[in-house]
């Protein structure tokens, strides 16, 4: 069971899987972005958390990914907060980093992969 008070600026439900409603987060990344929070002092509205294997978006890739490990979310921002959330990530250690920024879903993506990535979508 988590402990969600020590992640003060984030609650359980916006990092629920929005096909099965289960939340799988793992501790080790929910410090690693409240610490990212903590440091960019401005809101983060989580656009994805958790994503179960039978999540459509999991289900069109050819293997779950980081969203179904509980080790990545997606932060909605745009313009020069994505760049400054780009760079207090990588200073943080966040290993995979993507960036959406065309459309009206805009967003980076944040994870704790072994190999370091970096990519848009």
């Amino acid at each position: 069971m988590i402990d969600w008070s020590l992640y003060p600026n984030f609650s359980e439900p916006e990092f629920r899987c929005r096909h099965c409603g289960v939340s799988k987060m793992e501790p080790e990344f929910l410090g690693r972005l409240q610490a990212l929070r903590d440091v960019y002092k401005r809101p983060m509205p989580i656009t994805s958390g958790y994503r179960c294997p039978d999540h459509p978006i999991e289900k069109a890739k050819p293997e779950p990914g980081m969203h179904s490990t509980g080790l990545a979310a997606d932060i909605g921002v745009q313009g020069a907060d994505a760049h400054e959330i780009m760079r207090l990530a990588f200073h943080l250690g966040f290993t995979g980093i993507g960036v959406q920024q065309k459309g009206s879903g805009r967003f980076v993506h944040v994870d704790l992969r072994k190999a370091p990535m970096v990519w848009s979508y």
